[in-house]
């Protein structure tokens, strides 16, 4: 072979080297990347050839698919759209998919290894193939509650079972109607998407897991807990002065409305929680040190790190501390603290569960097409962050707030609230917020409510909120 012969032979084969390599690129390393892409038509093409499976609460679906007269032969729903819209997200032609229906996307479309067998036997039978069933741990009448209580406002409610972490209620607003979302008229839904993504906030941020805020006094807990750690009891009696110059500053702490806690300038530790005096659990903070309010903080998971339930949760902080008088303004939830309101329910359904933290979820479990179960959630432990004893401290201690301080307007006759109001400071309106728990004797809900720019007080505008999401609950228990 000459020369010229070997260089067109070697160039030749090179070529078909690159090709073959692209090939396998393409099938291997992108495959997903492509599979994925809402261009692509064949895979839509096929998506929407199948019917995709349920969301269900309380037996009843929230997300599902009918069949259409047009080239995507089904169509998703939502029946109760804007109620549930936290939860579900949406399912769109053009912009994917989001929240519950992103998350379980592969049980949902029928491609989950699990339903491996029901494919094969789709293949073999003929029976057109349909995706699984997700069935959420919601409660209909809390979720509906929370809605309910937060509408016109830009806030969040959550919801938890103290002694599993079953999510009872998720309700994030201002909220959206997915099903403009799923349309097959795909002028019609960039349309929608566009005027959701000019509204301050963009309606599809879910804002009791995506965004994180100051909790104001709700913190307090979480110093209180660290208080009780070091040997301090609900009626130790801790320094309350009208007015705290933070060390080394020539800044005044004042209590709200600048008021005196009480007359001698200190009081019991009960007492302070009870009327949120912010001037005495600054100095309570300064007295124990970083170390044991950051300590306690991260016991009760404000550490962070996010967390999938399996949504993803935004993780909460206790940010940086430079000093003492930044160490006084974090202890009374202001400074770089920034938490979550799912976390804020957390703390609430620690102290409610004897202390131990559950991990929250919101699968309670996943059915074949077939509706037989093939998976569920089992409770698991989140963390441990005080004992039952210091637990059983604080329930006395957030009994009180709501019994004879400030959040009284949570009170509901025969039953008796634990629980703790915050008003946060920040560049516009306080926000408000309330945490707590029922019956206090022997929990089965706990509550985070948080109202952004709410311009009250915790106690007159989260925490009636809270009172109808726990007697939506209660009264449901009971029927």
């Amino acid at each position: 072979m000459n020369a010229p012969l070997r260089r067109v032979a070697i160039s030749v084969l090179v070529l078909f080297t690159l090709l073959i390599l692209n090939i396998n690129y393409i099938q291997v390393v992108r495959s997903d990347e492509l599979r994925d892409d809402r261009r692509n038509t064949r895979v839509l093409a096929d998506e929407y050839s199948r019917e995709r499976g349920s969301i269900v609460v309380d037996g009843q679906p929230i997300a599902l698919s009918v069949p259409t007269d047009d080239r995507l032969k089904y169509l998703r729903q939502y029946p109760q759209g804007p109620l549930y819209a936290p939860v579900t997200g949406y399912y769109s032609v053009i912009y994917g998919a989001t929240r519950m229906e992103q998350e379980a996307n592969e049980l949902l479309a029928g491609t989950d290894d699990r339903l491996f067998v029901r494919r094969i036997s789709d293949l073999f039978t003929g029976r057109d193939p349909s995706g699984g069933d997700v069935v959420l741990t919601l409660d209909p009448a809390v979720q509906q509650a929370a809605m309910a209580g937060l509408e016109g406002q830009v806030g969040a409610v959550v919801a938890l079972d103290p002694t599993t972490g079953a999510v009872l209620g998720l309700a994030s607003t201002p909220t959206y109607d997915p099903n403009l979302l799923a349309g097959h008229d795909l002028d019609a839904v960039r349309d929608a998407a566009d005027l959701l993504e000019a509204a301050d906030p963009d309606p599809r941020t879910n804002q009791a897991i995506d965004e994180r805020y100051s909790p104001g006094s709700i913190f307090k807990v979480i110093v209180a807990a660290a208080a009780l750690e070091e040997g301090y009891t609900p009626e130790t009696v801790v320094p309350a002065p009208r007015i705290l110059q933070l060390p080394g500053t020539t800044t005044d702490l004042e209590n709200f409305n600048g008021s005196a806690c009480s007359e001698s300038g200190e009081q019991p530790l009960i007492d302070a929680l009870t009327i949120s005096c912010n001037t005495a659990f600054a100095q309570l903070g300064i007295d124990l040190g970083e170390d044991a309010v950051r300590d306690m903080a991260e016991a009760f998971g404000i550490d962070g790190e996010g967390f999938s339930i399996p949504l993803e949760v935004e993780g909460s902080t206790v940010g940086d501390i430079e000093n003492d008088a930044e160490l006084g303004v974090s202890s009374i939830g202001q400074q770089d603290v920034q938490v979550t309101p799912m976390q804020a329910a957390m703390i609430a359904a620690a102290v409610a569960n004897d202390g131990v933290l559950m991990k929250p979820y919101l699968v309670d479990q996943l059915l074949a097409p077939d509706l037989t179960v093939i998976d569920e959630t089992d409770p698991e432990v989140f963390a441990e962050p005080v004992s039952e004893a210091i637990a059983d401290q604080l329930t006395e201690m957030m009994a009180s707030v709501v019994a004879n301080g400030s959040g009284r307007a949570a009170r509901i006759s025969g039953v008796q609230v634990a629980g703790k109001t915050g008003t946060a400071e920040n560049a516009g309106p306080d926000h408000n917020w309330f945490i707590g728990f029922a019956p206090a004797d022997e929990p089965r809900i706990a509550v985070a409510v948080f109202v952004r720019n709410g311009g009250g007080t915790g106690g007159d505008v989260s925490a009636p909120i809270a009172r109808r999401v726990i007697e939506a609950y209660l009264d449901g228990q009971e029927g």
